[in-house]
C-alpha cells in the first residue's frame, strides 16, 4: 500500500506542436506543449504518432497528443541527487606539484 503511494505516477494528456526541419540552413526538431505545463525532474513525455522522417530540404509542422507521466516525489529526489552528483563530477580538479610544459 505504501509502496504504491511512494512510486505512483500521474499522467496528463496535452496537445503539442512539433516543428521539424531538415534543410541546408537548419536541422532541428522542437516540441511545444500546449499550456506550457511544468516538467520536473524524472517526468517523462511521450509524443503519440510523431513523424519519424522528413526528407532533405523539407520542413514539417504537425499537431499531436503528448502524454506527460509525472514522477513520484521519491523518483524526483533520486533524479535530483544523481544529477547533482553528475554535476559535481564536472567540478573535480586535480592539483599536482610539478613542471608545466
Amino acid at each position: 500500500m505504501i509502496g504504491g503511494f511512494l512510486y505512483a505516477r500521474r499522467t496528463l494528456d496535452v496537445g503539442c506542436t512539433i516543428d521539424i526541419e531538415h534543410t541546408a540552413d537548419s536541422l532541428h526538431a522542437h516540441v511545444d506543449l500546449d499550456g506550457e505545463p511544468d516538467i520536473g525532474p524524472g517526468d517523462q513525455v511521450v509524443i503519440h504518432a510523431a513523424p519519424m522522417k522528413v526528407a532533405h530540404g523539407e520542413r514539417m509542422v504537425v499537431r499531436r497528443v503528448a502524454t506527460i507521466a509525472r514522477s513520484s516525489w521519491i523518483e524526483r529526489l533520486w533524479v535530483r541527487s544523481i544529477a547533482y552528483r553528475g554535476l559535481t563530477d564536472l567540478y573535480e580538479i586535480g592539483f599536482s606539484i610539478g613542471r608545466h610544459r
